[in-house]
């Protein structure tokens, strides 16, 4: 299909404003550039219950932000479900403010507790610490759940991007550490160390996500080559400690159909299911990088809103 139309006039706006991309700036700048432009084209926030400011305890003795959101008020009669969500960015840029619209959404439609995870970024802090303060923060609630009403039988893990890849990871460090996931909701995440699909070849320039800002997200975030062989790092292809990806938990994947990651997104569900796992795949046609954020601007978002929603309330076996 061709580019949705309020796609391309989105690709034509930030084509005319010349700012610089994300890779000619340096981290500190591209937060700054990512962390005004990022609400523009957002949803309108859908209020709260209550949305909570946490610092949340890392196995190094730091502690990072985190917010969550409680659509409603929590019942310690009746817990409910929640999803530990983890933004996008490169693993560079990005925080629980660029995605506060989102992960309230994901609250009030998928009608659970959602808690949005700041995990430490890169290049300050390098491959595996997202990996590891992703990974904390799910234990932590994990093991905190009653004290916030929430139900520690039925947790998710999701993410968009850079977000997504420490989903998927999650997933399987979950069911190592015999916490059982209800879901894995996995919007355009990143899965291979290395550019070499069709996907990546085709849609390198002009599509928002350009191979150029992919390469200097990678550069930020590894401390050596050898970090992209790591399955934490790639677990698509990764082969540094790979494990047997059997027996996790299910997965709903999006992904866009002009969007670098599209091939890996769709190479990972396959891969899933090579294992034996349920695996919801989901391309959504005349879409980029990023658009699940684009909501406000672009009126086709809601469907892929609606779908993502839908599988975290079947997952939680909630109306």
């Amino acid at each position: 299909m061709p580019l949705n139309p309020k796609i391309e006039q989105v690709l034509d706006m930030i084509a005319r404003a010349k700012r610089p991309q994300l890779h000619e700036l340096t981290p500190q700048q591209a937060r700054a550039s990512y962390e005004k432009s990022a609400p523009i084209l957002e949803i309108a926030s859908a209020p709260m219950f209550s949305v909570e400011a946490l610092h949340v305890p890392t196995r190094d003795g730091a502690t990072v932000r985190a917010r969550l959101y409680q659509p409603v008020e929590p019942s310690w009669a009746e817990p409910a479900p929640a999803l530990v969500y983890y933004h996008g960015g490169g693993f560079t840029v990005g925080s629980v403010d660029t995605h506060d619209a989102l992960c309230r959404m994901l609250a009030r439609d998928g009608h659970c507790t959602v808690l949005s995870v700041d995990y430490r970024l890169a290049p300050e802090y390098k491959f595996p610490t997202a990996v590891e303060d992703a990974f904390d923060a799910l234990t932590w609630l994990h093991a905190h759940a009653a004290e916030y009403g929430v139900d520690a039988e039925r947790l998710a893990v999701g993410g968009d991007s850079a977000g997504g890849t420490l989903a998927t990871v999650c997933a399987v460090l979950a069911r190592d550490a015999g916490i059982k996931l209800a879901l894995q909701l996995l919007i355009y995440p990143g899965t291979t160390g290395y550019q070499q699909t069709d996907s990546h070849a085709r849609l390198a320039n002009g599509f928002l996500l350009s191979g150029d800002t992919i390469q200097w997200f990678f550069d930020q975030y590894v401390r050596d080559k050898s970090d992209r062989d790591d399955w934490r790092f790639a677990p698509l292809d990764g082969t540094r400690g790979a494990p047997d990806f059997s027996g996790i938990a299910p997965a709903w994947i999006a992904t866009a159909e002009y969007d670098p990651l599209s091939d890996e997104g769709d190479a990972y569900a396959e891969k899933l299911r090579a294992a034996g796992n349920r695996v919801t795949l989901k391309r959504y046609p005349g879409m980029i990088h990023e658009f699940f954020k684009m909501g406000g601007y672009v009126p086709d978002v809601a469907e892929a809103h609606a779908d993502a929603a839908a599988a975290l309330r079947a997952a939680f076996g909630v109306e």
